[in-house]
Protein backbone atom coordinates (compact mmCIF):
# COMPACT_ATOMS: atom_id res chain seq x y z
CA UNK A 1 0.00 0.00 0.00
CA UNK A 2 2.78 2.39 0.43
CA UNK A 3 4.76 1.93 -3.09
CA UNK A 4 3.91 4.37 -5.84
CA UNK A 5 4.58 2.71 -9.48
CA UNK A 6 5.32 4.91 -12.54
CA UNK A 7 4.54 2.40 -15.72
CA UNK A 8 7.13 4.35 -18.62
CA UNK A 9 5.68 2.43 -21.07
CA UNK A 10 2.03 3.93 -20.55
CA UNK A 11 2.82 7.16 -19.32
CA UNK A 12 1.02 6.98 -15.93
CA UNK A 13 1.97 7.15 -11.80
CA UNK A 14 -0.36 5.03 -9.35
CA UNK A 15 0.02 6.77 -6.06
CA UNK A 16 -1.70 5.61 -2.88
CA UNK A 17 -3.87 7.06 -0.88
CA UNK A 18 -2.03 6.83 1.99
CA UNK A 19 0.81 8.61 1.20
CA UNK A 20 0.97 12.51 0.37
CA UNK A 21 3.46 14.26 -2.06
CA UNK A 22 4.58 17.35 -0.81
CA UNK A 23 4.35 19.89 -4.06
CA UNK A 24 7.06 22.22 -5.20
CA UNK A 25 7.13 25.76 -3.54
CA UNK A 26 5.65 28.90 -5.36
CA UNK A 27 6.47 30.43 -7.91
CA UNK A 28 8.72 27.71 -8.94
CA UNK A 29 6.05 24.47 -9.19
CA UNK A 30 4.04 27.66 -11.93
CA UNK A 31 7.27 28.18 -14.02
CA UNK A 32 7.97 24.71 -14.61
CA UNK A 33 4.78 23.40 -15.37
CA UNK A 34 4.97 26.61 -17.77
CA UNK A 35 8.02 26.11 -18.99
CA UNK A 36 7.26 22.10 -19.89
CA UNK A 37 4.62 23.40 -21.52
CA UNK A 38 6.06 25.58 -23.73
CA UNK A 39 9.20 22.41 -24.72
CA UNK A 40 6.06 20.21 -25.33
CA UNK A 41 3.29 21.90 -26.60
CA UNK A 42 4.67 25.33 -28.01
CA UNK A 43 1.27 25.77 -30.28
CA UNK A 44 -0.65 26.00 -26.53
CA UNK A 45 1.29 29.19 -25.64
CA UNK A 46 -0.23 31.26 -28.70
CA UNK A 47 -3.53 29.26 -29.05
CA UNK A 48 -5.57 32.23 -27.83
CA UNK A 49 -3.96 35.04 -29.36
CA UNK A 50 -6.17 37.11 -32.09
CA UNK A 51 -3.11 37.41 -34.07
CA UNK A 52 -0.38 34.82 -33.45
CA UNK A 53 3.25 35.55 -34.07
CA UNK A 54 4.87 33.74 -36.11
CA UNK A 55 5.88 30.26 -35.11
CA UNK A 56 9.50 29.12 -34.20
CA UNK A 57 10.55 26.18 -36.02
CA UNK A 58 9.94 23.09 -33.98
CA UNK A 59 12.41 21.04 -31.78
CA UNK A 60 14.46 17.75 -32.83
CA UNK A 61 13.21 14.73 -31.83
CA UNK A 62 17.04 14.25 -30.94
CA UNK A 63 16.99 17.27 -28.90
CA UNK A 64 13.35 17.05 -27.16
CA UNK A 65 14.75 14.81 -24.56
CA UNK A 66 17.21 17.67 -23.86
CA UNK A 67 15.13 19.97 -23.33
CA UNK A 68 12.87 18.18 -20.59
CA UNK A 69 16.26 17.97 -18.93
CA UNK A 70 17.24 21.24 -19.37
CA UNK A 71 13.50 22.37 -17.75
CA UNK A 72 14.54 20.41 -14.62
CA UNK A 73 18.23 21.35 -15.14
CA UNK A 74 16.90 24.96 -14.73
CA UNK A 75 14.58 24.24 -11.88
CA UNK A 76 17.23 22.62 -9.46
CA UNK A 77 19.88 25.18 -10.56
CA UNK A 78 16.90 27.55 -9.07
CA UNK A 79 16.02 25.46 -6.04
CA UNK A 80 19.89 25.30 -4.56
CA UNK A 81 20.51 28.59 -5.88
CA UNK A 82 23.07 29.85 -2.96
CA UNK A 83 23.86 26.63 -1.23
CA UNK A 84 27.36 27.11 -1.50
CA UNK A 85 27.18 30.18 0.65
CA UNK A 86 25.71 27.74 3.49
CA UNK A 87 28.72 25.20 3.55
CA UNK A 88 31.20 24.58 6.25
CA UNK A 89 34.26 22.97 5.38
CA UNK A 90 36.10 21.11 8.10
CA UNK A 91 39.75 20.67 7.75
CA UNK A 92 40.59 19.08 11.25
CA UNK A 93 40.33 15.68 10.58
CA UNK A 94 42.41 13.88 7.61
CA UNK A 95 39.94 14.45 5.14
CA UNK A 96 37.99 17.46 4.60
CA UNK A 97 34.38 17.18 6.26
CA UNK A 98 31.91 19.14 4.61
CA UNK A 99 28.76 20.81 6.57
CA UNK A 100 25.64 22.03 5.30
CA UNK A 101 23.43 24.49 7.07
CA UNK A 102 20.11 23.32 6.82
CA UNK A 103 18.70 26.08 8.46
CA UNK A 104 20.50 28.79 7.32
CA UNK A 105 19.94 28.27 3.27
CA UNK A 106 15.82 27.37 4.42
CA UNK A 107 15.73 30.33 6.54
CA UNK A 108 16.87 33.18 3.80
CA UNK A 109 14.98 31.55 1.26
CA UNK A 110 12.24 31.86 3.35
CA UNK A 111 11.41 28.45 2.90
CA UNK A 112 11.96 27.12 6.69
CA UNK A 113 7.83 25.33 6.98
CA UNK A 114 8.20 23.94 3.54
CA UNK A 115 7.50 20.62 3.20
CA UNK A 116 9.11 19.49 -0.30
CA UNK A 117 12.37 21.51 0.21
CA UNK A 118 13.02 20.21 4.22
CA UNK A 119 12.89 16.27 2.64
CA UNK A 120 15.20 16.90 -0.21
CA UNK A 121 17.73 18.40 2.17
CA UNK A 122 16.99 15.27 4.65
CA UNK A 123 17.65 12.96 1.93
CA UNK A 124 20.42 10.39 1.39
CA UNK A 125 20.98 12.17 -2.32
CA UNK A 126 21.54 15.40 -0.78
CA UNK A 127 24.03 14.47 0.91
CA UNK A 128 25.75 12.78 -1.21
CA UNK A 129 25.57 16.08 -3.68
CA UNK A 130 26.83 18.01 -0.90
CA UNK A 131 29.99 15.47 -0.53
CA UNK A 132 30.53 15.42 -3.85
CA UNK A 133 29.96 18.90 -5.20
CA UNK A 134 30.73 20.76 -2.14
CA UNK A 135 34.56 21.06 -2.48
CA UNK A 136 35.53 24.17 -3.43
CA UNK A 137 38.16 22.84 -6.06
CA UNK A 138 36.94 20.62 -8.54
CA UNK A 139 36.16 20.03 -11.97
CA UNK A 140 33.11 22.25 -12.86
CA UNK A 141 30.09 21.74 -15.23
CA UNK A 142 26.68 22.84 -16.92
CA UNK A 143 24.72 23.27 -13.52
CA UNK A 144 27.51 24.93 -11.40
CA UNK A 145 27.33 27.99 -14.47
CA UNK A 146 23.40 27.73 -13.76
CA UNK A 147 23.52 27.66 -9.41
CA UNK A 148 25.99 30.80 -10.39
CA UNK A 149 23.63 32.70 -12.83
CA UNK A 150 22.41 36.15 -11.17
CA UNK A 151 18.86 35.97 -9.12
CA UNK A 152 17.67 38.74 -11.64
CA UNK A 153 18.81 36.74 -14.99
CA UNK A 154 16.12 34.12 -14.46
CA UNK A 155 13.40 36.25 -13.90
CA UNK A 156 13.85 38.13 -16.83
CA UNK A 157 13.49 34.82 -18.65
CA UNK A 158 10.32 33.68 -17.27
CA UNK A 159 9.21 36.88 -18.46
CA UNK A 160 9.96 36.87 -21.86
CA UNK A 161 9.03 33.16 -23.57
CA UNK A 162 11.24 33.75 -26.27
CA UNK A 163 14.38 34.02 -24.02
CA UNK A 164 13.65 31.39 -22.30
CA UNK A 165 12.95 28.71 -25.20
CA UNK A 166 16.34 30.56 -26.37
CA UNK A 167 17.77 29.33 -23.41
CA UNK A 168 16.38 26.31 -23.05
CA UNK A 169 17.94 25.22 -26.69
CA UNK A 170 21.28 26.06 -25.43
CA UNK A 171 21.25 24.00 -22.56
CA UNK A 172 19.77 21.01 -24.36
CA UNK A 173 22.07 21.41 -27.26
CA UNK A 174 24.86 21.34 -24.74
CA UNK A 175 23.68 18.34 -23.02
CA UNK A 176 23.44 16.69 -26.03
CA UNK A 177 27.08 17.60 -26.85
CA UNK A 178 28.08 16.48 -23.49
CA UNK A 179 26.66 13.33 -24.49
CA UNK A 180 27.80 12.94 -28.50
CA UNK A 181 31.47 14.62 -28.20
CA UNK A 182 32.44 12.28 -31.49
CA UNK A 183 29.01 12.28 -33.82
CA UNK A 184 31.10 11.64 -36.95
CA UNK A 185 33.38 8.58 -34.64
CA UNK A 186 32.26 5.13 -36.12
CA UNK A 187 33.09 1.59 -34.79
CA UNK A 188 33.52 -1.37 -36.54
CA UNK A 189 31.01 -4.43 -35.18
CA UNK A 190 32.69 -7.79 -34.87
CA UNK A 191 29.86 -10.15 -35.07
CA UNK A 192 29.33 -12.89 -32.82
CA UNK A 193 29.97 -16.10 -33.75
CA UNK A 194 26.80 -18.53 -33.63
CA UNK A 195 26.07 -21.58 -30.97
CA UNK A 196 28.02 -24.68 -31.67
CA UNK A 197 30.56 -22.66 -33.98
CA UNK A 198 33.98 -24.50 -32.36
CA UNK A 199 31.65 -27.83 -32.74
CA UNK A 200 32.49 -27.51 -35.91
CA UNK A 201 35.01 -30.50 -37.55
CA UNK A 202 36.10 -28.74 -40.72
CA UNK A 203 37.35 -25.92 -39.63
CA UNK A 204 39.13 -23.50 -42.33
CA UNK A 205 43.01 -22.87 -41.54
CA UNK A 206 44.02 -19.90 -40.08
CA UNK A 207 45.89 -17.91 -43.14
CA UNK A 208 49.49 -16.98 -42.08
CA UNK A 209 49.33 -12.72 -41.40
CA UNK A 210 52.15 -10.57 -43.36
CA UNK A 211 54.42 -8.59 -41.18
CA UNK A 212 54.76 -5.49 -43.07
CA UNK A 213 50.32 -5.55 -44.48
CA UNK A 214 49.74 -5.62 -40.21
CA UNK A 215 52.63 -2.65 -39.70
CA UNK A 216 51.11 -0.61 -42.24
CA UNK A 217 47.28 -0.91 -41.34
CA UNK A 218 48.74 -0.07 -37.52
CA UNK A 219 50.25 3.08 -38.31
CA UNK A 220 47.12 3.73 -40.44
CA UNK A 221 44.84 3.43 -37.61
CA UNK A 222 47.25 5.36 -35.39
CA UNK A 223 47.26 8.33 -37.65
CA UNK A 224 43.47 8.26 -37.87
CA UNK A 225 43.14 8.24 -34.51
CA UNK A 226 45.82 10.90 -33.48
CA UNK A 227 43.89 13.32 -35.82
CA UNK A 228 40.48 12.50 -34.35
CA UNK A 229 39.74 14.63 -31.30
CA UNK A 230 39.20 12.55 -28.04
CA UNK A 231 35.97 10.77 -27.05
CA UNK A 232 36.24 12.38 -23.50
CA UNK A 233 36.95 15.49 -21.94
CA UNK A 234 40.06 15.90 -19.94
CA UNK A 235 38.37 17.29 -16.25
CA UNK A 236 40.24 20.88 -15.63
CA UNK A 237 39.78 21.30 -12.09
CA UNK A 238 39.06 25.31 -10.82
CA UNK A 239 37.51 27.11 -8.70
CA UNK A 240 33.80 26.60 -7.86
CA UNK A 241 32.02 29.39 -8.66
CA UNK A 242 30.19 30.69 -5.38
CA UNK A 243 27.37 32.87 -7.07
CA UNK A 244 25.15 35.35 -5.92
CA UNK A 245 24.46 34.58 -1.97
CA UNK A 246 21.39 33.41 -0.94
CA UNK A 247 18.07 34.90 -2.18
CA UNK A 248 14.22 34.36 -1.00
CA UNK A 249 12.23 32.29 -3.77
CA UNK A 250 9.15 34.80 -2.68
CA UNK A 251 11.00 37.27 -4.07
CA UNK A 252 11.24 38.50 -0.55
CA UNK A 253 13.88 40.83 0.61
CA UNK A 254 15.82 40.93 3.53
CA UNK A 255 17.53 38.01 5.66
CA UNK A 256 15.77 35.89 8.55
CA UNK A 257 18.64 33.80 9.28
CA UNK A 258 18.69 34.46 12.98
CA UNK A 259 14.83 34.53 14.31
CA UNK A 260 13.99 31.11 11.65
CA UNK A 261 17.56 29.20 13.29
CA UNK A 262 16.32 30.19 16.61
CA UNK A 263 12.85 28.63 16.19
CA UNK A 264 14.01 26.23 14.37
CA UNK A 265 15.81 25.30 17.67
CA UNK A 266 12.81 25.76 19.63
CA UNK A 267 11.21 23.18 17.82
CA UNK A 268 13.55 20.91 17.52
CA UNK A 269 13.46 20.92 21.48
CA UNK A 270 9.82 20.86 22.23
CA UNK A 271 9.79 17.55 19.66
CA UNK A 272 12.03 15.73 21.40
CA UNK A 273 10.20 16.48 24.49
CA UNK A 274 6.97 14.84 23.13
CA UNK A 275 9.04 11.97 22.28
CA UNK A 276 10.31 11.50 25.45
CA UNK A 277 14.11 11.97 24.19
CA UNK A 278 15.78 13.13 27.73
CA UNK A 279 19.16 13.28 26.45
CA UNK A 280 18.79 15.01 23.54
CA UNK A 281 16.46 17.38 25.13
CA UNK A 282 18.92 18.16 27.74
CA UNK A 283 21.35 19.07 24.59
CA UNK A 284 19.08 21.19 22.85
CA UNK A 285 17.90 23.09 26.21
CA UNK A 286 21.14 24.73 26.55
CA UNK A 287 21.39 26.13 22.84
CA UNK A 288 17.58 27.48 23.23
CA UNK A 289 18.82 28.68 27.38
CA UNK A 290 21.63 31.07 25.26
CA UNK A 291 19.47 32.27 22.79
CA UNK A 292 17.42 33.68 25.09
CA UNK A 293 20.13 35.09 27.59
CA UNK A 294 21.55 36.34 24.11
CA UNK A 295 17.94 38.57 23.17
CA UNK A 296 18.06 39.52 26.52
CA UNK A 297 21.62 41.08 26.57
CA UNK A 298 20.82 42.42 22.94
CA UNK A 299 17.36 44.03 24.35
CA UNK A 300 19.32 45.59 27.04
CA UNK A 301 22.02 47.46 25.43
Amino acid sequence: PDVIIADLDGGTIKIPECIHLSLLPEPLLHQTQSTLSLVLHPDLEIADNAFPPPRTAPSNLKLLDKEVRAVFLRLFAQLFQGYRSCLQLIRIHSEPVIHFHKTAFLGQRGLIENDFLTKVLDGMAFAGFVSERGPPYRACDLFDELVALDFESFKEEEASSNKLQKHIRELSEQLYRNENPNPHMAFQKVPRPSEGSHLRVHQVPFPLLNDEKVEKMFQEGVAKHSITPASTRPERKCVVPAGPPVVSIMGKCGSVFNSARRLEVVKSCISFIFDNKTLETEKVMLTVFHQRSYSAFKEAH
